[in-house]
């Protein structure tokens, strides 16, 4: 898609192949469609795109084809309502229509994520963790599975945050996802915390044969737990999502994290060899972060510039 999207040359792009060859063009918008034709991540393919398409002649609608709700990715809810409304900090807005859900093996779930470009991104400054105001989240069912293992999860998850978090209302909704609306069976949770200043952290988890939903909600559950305790503004999914931005954005960029993942390692290497952004990453100073795992990951952005607009 990629390819297609710059007009470019791709060699190399095979199963099994450990190298590739990627030449692009002029970044064109317009309609494009990625199939995974399994339930690879509908998402990956969005993360992927995303950059370009904000650098393009012209609007972009992109049909994208494959897994909503998958393992080792972010699901499709989580795209929706943690990570947009804090990348479009960055001054760009995108539109995601979840036409159909998709689970693993199968797959079939189709976004179509709708984009206008911009002349540049704006940094953005995430340092002020704020306090939790709302909790709330969604426990879902879809084809064959009873609406009860919706409830289970839910339930579960709720009773894991009360012992930690005792003065806020948990609001996680069971839903049954309509017929006409998913391909194949499947079923997880989603929960999110909000806080004053407006950060949004995350905690998930996908049901597999086997596994009892009590266990599918505590898992959600403690994963939000444990991104509330680290002090930072972004939980460890959102940290490594934000780093092309912060790279491509016109100014200094600053985000307070946890524990520096992997992931964000890997981002941060990669946007300072092809973008030559310069990265730093250090312990935060702030008294109250004093006895915790919480780092400043600062960007000096390169101020990348459409020049089609």
């Amino acid at each position: 898609m990629i390819r297609d999207l710059c007009d470019g040359q791709l060699e190399g792009a095979e199963i099994g192949s450990t190298e590739i060859t990627f030449t692009p063009e002029k970044i064109k918008g317009g309609i494009h469609t990625a199939d995974t034709k399994t339930a690879g991540s509908v998402c990956l393919l969005m993360q992927v795109s995303m950059p370009c398409v904000l650098f393009a002649a012209s609007p972009s609608e992109l049909r994208l084809k494959g897994g909503t709700n998958a393992e080792m990715a972010p699901q499709v809810d989580y795209t929706v309502m943690v990570f947009k409304p804090i990348a479009e900090k960055f001054g760009f807005e995108f539109n995601c229509d979840i036409k159909m859900r998709g689970y693993y093996p199968k797959g079939g779930g189709e976004v179509i994520v709708r984009m206008s470009p911009v002349k540049q991104l704006n940094p953005i400054n995430l340092t002020d963790r704020g306090s939790v105001t709302k909790i709330y989240g969604r426990a879902f069912v879809a084809g064959v599975l009873p609406f009860k293992v919706a409830k289970d999860m839910a339930a579960a998850a709720v009773r894991c945050i009360r012992k930690e978090i005792r003065d806020l209302y948990v609001n996680i909704q069971p839903v049954q996802e309509p017929k006409d609306q998913a391909c194949g069976n499947g079923n997880g949770i989603i929960i999110i915390a909000e806080t004053s200043t407006g950060c949004l952290f995350a905690g998930s988890s996908l049901g597999k044969r086997g596994v009892n939903a009590d266990k599918v909600g505590i898992e959600a559950a403690e994963m939000l737990l444990a991104n509330l305790r680290h002090g930072g503004t972004v939980d460890e999914y959102l940290q490594d999502q934000l780093i092309i931005f912060m790279a491509l954005a016109n100014g200094v960029s600053r985000i307070k994290t946890g524990p520096v993942t992997l992931h964000t390692q890997t981002a941060i290497h990669f946007a300072e060899q092809l973008a030559k952004a310069k990265f730093t990453v250090k312990k935060s100073e702030d008294e109250e972060d004093a006895s915790k795992d919480t780092y400043i990951i600062e960007c000096q952005g390169i101020g990348m510039t459409n020049p089609n607009l």
